[in-house]
């Protein structure tokens, strides 16, 4: 199984079910956790993310830096891009017009699907999890079976995403199978380091 992680997803869908305020998880982990309670055996993790630039948010870039580096000595492989800004407008609830500098991620979902499918026709795995719910990937899931049907191969992809009461969005990608991480198997899969903090302790 390769595990191909969507951080940012992961870490919104981990806020809404459990409350965590930053990415606070260690994709090995739990990518490896997921593995044994399918019976899979785990050979890579693929992490994918956005990162804000230094002049705009110097904190998360600190962060992300930092914790995706952690990442590639444990033999992740990183995919990052910098964040694209657009001014968004909002309209508040007295009528009034409201405009702020947003980031958003370009490309991070074109890449994992990218490399679902050149990782399968490589025949590279059996089993694509993909750990994110962003629809956009439920083409990917066709993709694979025809490059299955043409390779006359068995080849699965699962989504699998964090999960509780108070989670809003139930749906794993559409054409996968949905594997729910509870809070206990999160929760045993956190990376404490603090990669808030620079070298000098400040």
């Amino acid at each position: 199984m390769v595990a191909f992680v969507d951080g940012q997803n992961l870490f919104h869908a981990a806020r809404e079910a459990f409350g965590y305020t930053y990415p606070n998880y260690d994709v090995s982990a739990l990518s490896e956790q997921v593995c044994t309670g399918q019976g899979w055996e785990l050979i890579q993790v693929r992490f994918y993310t956005g990162i804000p630039d230094v002049d705009d948010n110097p904190g998360w870039h600190f962060f992300w830096t930092h914790k995706l580096a952690a990442m590639g000595r444990q033999g992740v492989v990183v995919y990052s891009r910098p964040l694209r800004y657009r001014n968004r407008m909002v309209t508040l609830p007295d009528g009034t017009q409201y405009s702020f500098l947003t980031g958003e991620e370009k490309g991070i979902d074109v890449r994992i699907a990218l490399d679902v499918i050149a990782l399968a026709h490589s025949r590279e795995y059996d089993v694509a999890l993909v750990m994110s719910q962003d629809q956009d990937l439920s083409e990917v899931a066709d993709e694979v079976r025809t490059i299955a049907q043409e390779q006359r191969r068995w080849i699965k992809i699962a989504s699998a995403f964090p999960q509780s009461p108070a989670s809003r969005n139930r749906r794993g990608v559409n054409k996968t199978d949905w594997i729910s991480i509870d809070r206990e198997i999160y929760d045993q899969c956190l990376d404490r380091r603090d990669y808030h903090r620079k070298p000098d302790g400040s």
